[in-house]
């Protein structure tokens, strides 16, 4: 497979503090990859990092190609908080993302129909006139994903996009965000704490440690999807993780 992302011995400090020692790894063309690590070992930075949104010491990062800084059109993110406006709609939410990337580059009619398909496309084809105060958690992060989707990109970055969300939610949006990821054919690089998430949605797990952070290993999961968690294979890929993360085997509440 082809590497659409690399980080190579990748090093950043802040005040002394070292944050990356020698951090390497890649993700491949159309992969869905999860970053797991324990709390505080700069999980959510390194999204920051491959966006060029924070430059490296030493190392280097390269996206579809290019530098990190030439490779921004390829990206786009998707955060914990959905960051609607609350006085758009979800169509002109969606809309916004696509008068920020391209402008006038591309028409009023264009981003309507291209907002409108990737609401229907996550499930809120008929809630497309609804307002943030209207809609719940779920619904707005879906409204989050369409706006991301709707400026094109390559790679989508998610930040733990579901960790506000309460448990059944949580689990519906990851089972739609795999429909997703597979309808679009998008490279999906995905923050998460949680061992459960990375295995039910990653195609490889990379797994980091704590500050001064590495890849400790990263891990395979080549089960189809859907996957039962309750598996012999899933119990043994959990026996793994927790194993490398050093934490007792985690469970949902």
């Amino acid at each position: 497979m082809t590497a659409i992302i690399e980080l190579d011995r990748v090093s950043i400090a802040f005040q002394k503090e070292v944050i990356y020692d020698q951090l390497s790894f890649s993700v491949n063309d159309g992969e869905f990859l999860c970053i797991l690590g324990p709390s505080g070992c700069g999980k959510s930075t390194l999204l920051r990092v491959i966006g060029d949104l924070l430059g490296v010491d030493t190392g280097s990062v390269t996206v579809a190609g290019f530098p990190a800084a030439q490779a921004w059109q390829e990206i786009a993110y998707v955060f914990q908080s959905p960051r609607l406006l609350p006085w758009r709609d979800a169509e002109a939410n969606v809309i916004l993302g696509q008068q920020l990337r391209f402008g006038r580059e591309r028409g009023a009619d264009e981003m309507r129909q291209k907002a409108r398909a990737l609401l229907d496309l996550v499930g809120l084809g008929r809630d497309t006139h609804k307002y943030p105060a209207m809609m719940s958690g779920g619904e707005r992060q879906r409204v989050s994903i369409a706006r991301a989707l709707a400026v094109d990109p390559r790679i989508v970055l998610m930040d733990e996009p579901f960790s506000a969300l309460d448990v059944t939610t949580r689990r519906r949006m990851r089972s739609e965000i795999i429909e997703i990821w597979k309808k679009t054919g998008k490279t999906i690089v995905f923050v998460t704490h949680e061992v459960d998430e990375a295995l039910e949605l990653a195609d490889r797990v990379v797994v980091l440690s704590v500050k001064p952070t590495r890849v400790l290993e990263t891990v395979s999961l080549s089960m189809p999807r859907p996957r039962n968690l309750a598996s012999p294979e899933m119990n043994a890929a959990r026996m793994r993780l927790t194993r490398l993360l050093g934490v007792p085997e985690q469970a949902e509440e």
